[in-house]
């Protein structure tokens, strides 16, 4: 169980080094969801999440050195940093520099490339909120989504990624974005807010 980690983050770092797959496992079910969230749809029908995460567990294991002597928030933040990392790699070997023409999220450090959250959240939200009584297909559905992602700012669709489809905790969004809790609960809101304004604007989905 999560309620766990703490403990067991601080008898890692004190050396005892052979929790960190106990470890690794109770962060397991977040980091797919990363993965899943971030992975470019033009390779999703190649790439296996759990192959990606299979080389996120290899490469974390060995750099755990970089976690252990460095000064990082958290465990899992540093999981998603190496995951970020792993996932960047794997868009530049199968997209070429085709991995490049994407926009650069805040909440990740310069060089890793993933697909703008635009993309990923267009996908995702189709298949959460499209209408049944909608004559469109699918693919017309995330062009016109993606049409409603660009009426927000990067930052809303930014935020609203992190916490709605990652699942971070407040507290780990206002870590990545440097700024306080206070802040990101209130900048997370209003792209709600925002997001449910823009949503009117489209029939061919509906709010729950």
């Amino acid at each position: 169980m999560l309620s766990q980690a703490p403990e067991l983050e601080q008898r890692l770092a004190t050396g005892e080094r052979d929790l960190f797959g106990q470890l690794f496992d109770l962060h397991r079910p977040r980091l797919w969801r990363f993965v899943h969230f971030r992975l470019d749809a033009r390779v999703r029908g190649r790439i296996d999440p759990e192959d990606v995460i299979q080389e996120v567990y290899l490469d974390a294991h060995q750099r755990l050195n970089n976690f252990l002597e460095g000064k990082f928030p958290s465990l899992f933040l540093w999981l998603r940093l190496v995951a970020a990392q792993t996932l960047s790699n794997t868009h530049r070997s199968h997209l070429g520099v085709q991995a490049r023409t994407v926009l650069k999220e805040r909440s990740l450090p310069p060089g890793i490339y993933l697909p703008d959250a635009s993309v990923s959240l267009s996908f995702h939200f189709v298949d959460k909120l499209a209408s049944p009584s909608h004559h469109l297909s699918r693919n017309e559905l995330v062009a016109k989504m993606h049409e409603l992602m660009q009426k927000l700012k990067t930052s809303d669709r930014e935020i609203i990624a992190l916490r709605h489809f990652e699942e971070l905790t407040n507290q780990e969004v206002a870590t990545l974005l440097e700024i306080q809790p206070k802040a990101a609960s209130i900048r997370y809101v209003r792209a709600l807010e925002r997001l449910q304004a823009a949503m009117a604007q489209f029939p061919e989905f509906e709010l729950p």
